[in-house]
């Protein structure tokens, strides 16, 4: 548990009894439990450092003395000071504000020999942090003389007490933020004087000063002082307590309103950590700061997996369309490109794609404008027509055909230029292509583009770059889904780092369930289990019609993981596979 030394000034020890307040703003203590996300504070290793130099830049001064100060929790555990000869003369300005001479230095050793012996002490890790008070100046010089030495530096988590306190400490209090001043101000056993060691001691009692002010703000984690000078409100800060209970593992996380209205959705692999980053300055976001101010509370959903969590936020989205999340609020309806059913049939972008077309259309594509540039594109390549009106399989007396024709860019089907079969031989490229079998697409497109460069239209190459790069989106995207929302079961597996199996159970991609096989268990009950309780799927007559496609693109996702295993596969008429000369083949060229 924290120290806390309520009889000493302040300062003298590391206290965090307030560390965490309630979020009702009344200021009531929770006390604090060892399970809290990240490191406490009274468990992280601080190393005080001071410099003293000859000068103010690494690049023309010399160090001449190194203090230094680890504690943990408030105490003591070693302390390092040594002069150092800095290879030429100190000058007279300098000896005068710190009292080193040139005689005390001459026979004290070289930075050479002095740094790898501080590095030691200090022994920087994943939970030690380097403190100085101005740790700009002091981390230069450090950095300067093992650069010089051709010594790896450890890049520590760095502290300025200088930031610190100017989030903490008013012009009320103290006029500057100098270490004499703040030393003054929390009573330090140690009166800074320009010597390494003392300003050291005294940079440890304001340091433990102000992080004791800090910890009502929220700031009681190691995750958290990374963050903790930057400007962050105070009273956001405070909300940090609404992390405080929340579950380690994965799952959703619902930021809640003063009406206990839904503010914000979102998912996390671990909650905790996740809804505390939201009350440091990591959050630069102006939207979900004017949310977090709203907010009152956090109302969690834990979830088996990290697929499960992922899903059920889109799900809560569209559900609930919270005002505060702008991306997957509606229902997804993603646009299709297909051939139209009639005699003479033409492109079309449609935004329902019956079942039983799924294997002749491309998508589902991002945005209308996305596919309308992949039709384009085939459009380019092949003749199918571009009229919009419905063509009877005899051409009509009065028919008359379009400026396409007179630039032999259409067969004019319209007044009988081709019949049904000749119309149907000439869009083949387009029909493979509509099946992801965009091989000759391709190459009739790069032909274009490279011709286009050759006479340096550049931007009509763009254009035709732009299309392609549509085509072939839409292309892989109709190559990937097209098994998984076919298919009527699929189960699979996943073994996890810490043991055991994670197994998740899809139908007509949608994700029906979710199950986690302890270490030592039969992973196989749990997926007897798994499929007798799974959320039962009809068979959709739309496609992509069981679950919106950014959720089927999270279930992909988990079974391209490596180590995913198939447990179980009712096959449906696409075979779950990658073909070899698929779409995914071919590079989507960057756009413009």
């Amino acid at each position: 548990m924290p120290t806390a030394l309520l009889d000493v000034a302040p300062g003298r020890r590391l206290q965090l009894d307030d560390a965490t307040r309630a979020a009702d703003g009344r200021g009531t203590p929770v006390q604090l439990g060892l399970d809290q996300i990240g490191t406490p504070l009274h468990e992280v290793t601080f190393v005080v450092v001071d410099l003293e130099t000859t000068g103010g830049s690494p690049t023309s001064a010399e160090i001449t003395e190194i203090g230094a100060v680890k504690v943990r929790g408030g105490e003591v555990l070693g302390e390092f000071q040594t002069l150092v000869n800095p290879g030429l003369a100190i000058p007279p300005m300098i000896t005068v504000l710190t009292g080193i001479t040139n005689a005390m230095v001459v026979a004290a050793p070289r930075i050479e020999e002095v740094l790898p012996s501080f590095l030691e002490f200090a022994g920087f890790g994943t939970g030690t942090v380097l403190v100085a008070h101005n740790a700009r100046f002091d981390v230069g010089f450090l950095k300067h003389a093992a650069e010089r030495m051709d010594l790896d530096w450890p890049r520590p988590q760095v502290v300025d007490t200088v930031a610190l306190a100017r989030r903490v400490v008013t012009r009320d209090e103290a006029p500057n933020h100098k270490l004499g001043t703040l030393a003054a101000l929390f009573s330090a056993e140690v009166a800074p004087d320009h010597r390494a060691l003392h300003d050291a001691r005294a940079t440890v009692d304001v340091l433990h000063a102000l992080l004791g002010r800090m910890a009502p703000l929220g700031v009681t984690h190691l995750e958290d002082l990374r963050t903790a000078a930057d400007p962050v409100p105070q009273r956001r800060r405070r909300k940090a307590s609404m992390a405080d209970g929340l579950p380690e593992g994965p799952g959703v996380y619902q930021f809640l309103g003063p009406a206990n209205e839904v503010l914000y959705v979102g998912t996390a692999v671990n909650l905790r950590r996740r809804v505390r980053q939201y009350f440091t300055a990591a959050e630069k976001r102006a939207r979900i700061g004017e949310m977090l101010d709203i907010a009152v509370a956090v109302r969690p959903v834990p979830c088996a997996t990290a697929l499960e969590a992922q899903v059920r936020e889109l799900r809560l989205i569209a559900e609930i369309d919270p005002p505060y999340n702008r991306r997957s609020r509606r229902p997804d309806r993603r646009p299709w490109l297909r051939l139209t059913d009639e005699a003479f049939p033409r492109l079309s972008v449609v935004r329902r794609l019956p079942a039983a077309m799924l294997g002749e259309a491309l998508g589902p594509f991002t945005s209308r404008s996305a596919a309308e540039a992949a039709m384009e594109a085939l459009q380019e390549i092949s003749p199918v027509r571009r009229c919009t009106p419905r063509l009877p399989a005899t051409p009509r007396p009065d028919a008359g055909a379009c400026v396409l024709a007179e630039m032999a860019r259409c067969g004019a089907p319209c007044v009988g230029g081709q019949d049904g079969a000749r119309y149907s031989v000439a869009i083949a490229t387009t029909r493979r292509a509509l099946r992801a079998d965009v091989d000759a697409a391709v190459d009739a497109l790069r032909g274009r583009i490279r011709a286009l460069a050759e006479q340096q239209r550049y931007e009509e190459a763009a254009t035709q770059r732009d299309r392609l790069s549509s085509l072939l989106q839409g292309a892989r995207r109709a190559e990937r889904l097209r098994p998984l929302v076919s298919a009527p079961e699929i189960v699979a597996a996943r073994r996890r780092d810490e043991g055991g199996w994670e197994i998740v159970l899809v139908r007509y991609g949608r994700l029906a369930g979710t199950a986690v096989s302890p270490r030592g268990a039969d992973p196989m009950a749990v997926v007897g289990s798994l499929r007798a309780g799974g959320e039962t799927v009809p068979p959709p007559t739309t496609a992509c019609g069981a679950a919106p496609v950014e959720e089927t693109e999270l279930v992909a996702g988990w079974l391209e993981r490596p180590g995913v295993r198939l447990v179980s596969l009712e096959e449906g008429p696409v075979p779950l596979a990658c073909p070899v000369r698929g779409a995914a083949r071919h590079q989507v060229p960057g756009r413009g």
